[in-house]
């Protein structure tokens, strides 16, 4: 994968340490233009990534995860397809603040994440108040932040974390495929949400929008399961 021009994976004790130099410059450095950046957090390998990117060439599409192997086959379709407004980065998204700058991002997927069940973990939710706090450090004021997932429990909590902190809600449904999309967004499938269906999960999904001037509230902290 290193030889892979769309793809930067940094060296964790790198960017523990110091910002990445692409920070601040993925638009002028990376994409070549000036068109909107949206993130996929936890990309997997680059189904909704690759997908958004080809419905919408006038944006640029940045994939992130941490594993390896995932993102070699996200990367190489995209190589494959001659898709130039990709790119792929491997990290942890604890480090995420690293790689992107004040108001770079316009909006961010999160796309069946890790729920993490359980009080004591919901601190490791990507959907958590640790973690929409950093998002709203680049994200742009008002900007999206769109989640689907086949759990339950991390929807129900990521609902109670909007109307606590006050966020804009714009959508939300608890069976995404009760009624037909169309030719809509939602209905780009990753290989784990094909798994679900074909197993009959329901798939949820919430629209939200992040406003830099909220206080996010931590609706588990106290929780113990």
């Amino acid at each position: 994968m290193a030889s892979f021009g769309n793809v930067i994976q940094p060296d964790i004790e790198e960017i523990s340490v110091k910002d990445h130099s692409v920070k601040g410059r993925w638009k002028k450095e990376v994409f070549n233009n000036d068109n909107p950046v949206i993130l996929e957090l936890g990309c997997g390998k680059g189904e909704y990534t690759i997908g958004l990117a080809n419905r919408f060439p006038e944006h640029n599409f940045i994939g992130i995860d941490i594993k390896g192997a995932r993102i070699w086959r996200g990367a190489k379709t995209a190589i494959e397809q001659e898709l130039k407004n990709v790119a792929f980065l491997r990290t942890r998204i604890e480090f995420i603040n690293s790689f992107f700058s004040r108001d770079e991002v316009d909006e961010i997927w999160i796309t069946f994440p890790d729920p993490h069940p359980g009080g004591r973990n919901s601190n490791k939710r990507l959907t958590s108040p640790r973690f929409l706090k950093a998002y709203s450090l680049f994200l742009k004021n008002n900007g999206t932040v769109h989640l689907k997932t086949d759990n339950k429990e991390l929807f129900d909590y990521t609902k109670k974390v909007v109307k606590v902190s006050k966020l804009d809600c714009i959508s939300e449904t608890s069976d995404l495929y009760s009624e037909d999309n169309g030719d809509d967004i939602l209905s780009i499938r990753t290989h784990y949400e094909e798994i679900f269906l074909k197993d009959g999960l329901t798939i949820y999904y919430l629209a939200f929008k992040l406003e830099k001037e909220k206080i996010i509230s931590d609706t588990c902290q106290n929780q113990k399961s």
